[in-house]
């Protein structure tokens, strides 16, 4: 079986090719944007619950250690601990070294 096909036909295919993977360009970065977009949602969220738990858990032992009073060393470091982790996390929070906002592909300059 032979296939006999004009320049035209051949023309008319490969546009059809091109439109389709243009679509198909379109929609991988559409899904990709959304699925950025969900992910930063998502930890966000992630940070608010690992932060409730942590305070929780923080409370928690401050309010043990000081309702039965003892050792004045154990009551130090548990006030304390919690503070310096405060103060670590937020020197490292609001030092902007560098930003970050965009992700090149390819690694030369532009």
């Amino acid at each position: 079986m032979t296939l006999n096909l004009t320049a035209t036909q051949i023309a008319v295919g490969a546009g059809v090719l091109l439109v389709l993977f243009g679509l198909w360009r379109f929609s991988a970065r559409k899904a990709r944007r959304a699925v950025e977009a969900t992910q930063v949602g998502a930890r966000v969220v992630s940070l608010a619950g690992r932060v409730l738990f942590t305070g929780a858990a923080f409370t928690g032992v401050q309010w043990l250690v000081i309702t039965h009073p003892g050792n004045p060393l154990l009551l130090l470091v548990v006030l304390g601990l919690p503070d310096l982790i405060a103060a670590y996390v937020l020197t490292r929070v609001l030092t902007v070294t560098s930003l970050d906002t965009t992700t090149r592909r390819g690694g030369g300059r532009r």
